[in-house]
This record gives structure tokens, C-alpha cells and sequence, in this order.
């Protein structure tokens, strides 16, 4: 089957460029399970058998950790996102649905689901078979074997896709770990949003320590 229309190119080709989303959401962040543990931080902090603090300890260390997380510009424990897709008005042949970039370094995606709406009124929201579809990992796409005809013509992004990044293996680096205890040792010792001193930045510091493992933007 020829594609003319290059609007519908995109999700026909093997070509990811561009990408074919038409958007994509945050749905779900891991921000119960711990990653430095307490022995780690009230070692770092000479807070030798205080536990009058733990609670405290507890919460800035998830606030440090989604801090890192937000400067490496990816999740180093599960999250989870909800991607839309317009319509590509392609039926009887594979559809290549793109995700957003994984790094290099992550562990992996788990697909959760894969939805459209069908061609009602209002539209419902249907759920397409396992069997129906698979992720393929040298491309980091869905495939999927054909779309049913059904698929509504009022839904501005009638296609979504539930998937889970794994959780990143870098969260056990030490050099990562090092880099949390760093900076959670800042945010205890400052507790305020403003100081009275100048501050400098220590010599081989969080930034450094993190740099190499940040995505280049090309």
C-alpha cells in the first residue's frame, strides 16, 4: 500500500522522524519507595543514633531524588506516561506509533495499554488486544498489526498508549548515591530559601558528579 499524503507518512514509515505523538503526559511517579537509606544519610550527616529527625530525613530524601532525577531529565525509579496519537486514517496495514525518548541507560519500558476510540457517539474508549500489538525495542515504538475501521472521527487523538519506564539502574551507582547524599546535605543544612553568606560551589560537586550521566540534546 503506496502513502501519498506525507501527513500520514509518519505512521506508516519505518522513519521516526518526526516523531508521531501528538502529546504526552506524566500519569504516574514513583514517590513512595526510598533510594539512600537512613543509615546512608544519618552517616552523611553525623547524625549518629538521632532519630528524632527521621521523618524530616525521610521526606527531603525523596525531594532529593526527584531533584536529580529532574536534572538528569529522566526517572530513576518507575513512571509512568500517557501518550496520545492522532488519527492516521491507515487501516489493514501495521501502524508505527512513536514514544518519547527512553535514555540508554534505562532498564526498559513495560507497554500497560494500548486504547483507541471507536466510531460512536459519544465515542468509547476501547481496549486493543495484546495480540495485537508489540513494542519493539531497537526503534522504541509500538507496533501494531492493523487499527480497527472503527476509529472515531471526532476525537481529536483518538489513539493512547499507557507504558511504564522501568526503573533505572543508575539509582544503585555510587557515584549517583554520592551526588543525592551531596545535595541532601545542602538542603539539610540550609533550611531556608535565602542565606546571609555568599555560597560556593564545591570542586567535584553534584554537577559533576551527574554530567556525564545527563542525555546530550541534540
Amino acid at each position: 500500500m503506496a502513502t501519498e499524503n506525507q501527513t500520514l507518512a509518519q505512521f506508516y514509515s519505518t522513519d521516526r522522524n518526526p516523531f508521531n505523538y501528538a502529546s504526552f503526559t506524566q500519569v504516574g511517579r514513583d514517590s513512595a519507595t526510598a533510594w539512600l537509606t537512613l543509615d546512608q544519610i544519618t552517616q552523611q550527616l553525623n547524625l549518629f543514633d538521632d532519630q528524632s529527625q527521621d521523618s524530616y530525613l525521610s521526606g527531603l530524601e525523596l525531594a532529593t531524588r526527584m531533584a536529580i532525577e529532574d536534572y538528569l531529565g529522566y526517572s530513576i525509579f518507575s513512571t509512568q506516561y500517557l501518550v496520545y496519537y492522532g488519527n492516521p486514517g491507515l487501516y489493514n496495514t501495521a501502524l508505527y506509533l512513536d514514544l518519547p525518548e527512553v535514555t540508554a541507560t534505562s532498564a526498559g519500558i513495560t507497554v500497560n495499554s494500548v486504547k483507541y476510540y471507536g466510531d460512536g457517539f459519544p465515542p468509547v474508549l476501547t481496549t486493543l488486544a495484546t495480540t495485537g500489538y508489540f513494542y519493539d525495542p531497537t526503534g522504541n515504538r509500538i507496533v501494531i498489526n492493523s487499527l480497527p475501521q472503527t476509529l472515531s472521527q471526532l476525537s481529536a487523538n483518538p489513539i493512547q498508549v499507557l507504558y511504564t519506564v522501568n526503573a533505572n539502574p543508575i539509582a544503585q551507582y555510587p557515584v549517583i548515591q554520592q551526588a543525592g547524599l551531596l545535595l541532601l546535605t545542602h538542603l539539610y543544612n540550609q533550611r531556608s530559601n535565602s542565606v546571609d553568606t555568599n555560597l560556593k560551589t564545591i570542586p567535584f560537586g553534584v554537577d559533576v558528579l551527574l554530567r556525564p550521566y545527563k542525555p546530550l540534546v541534540m
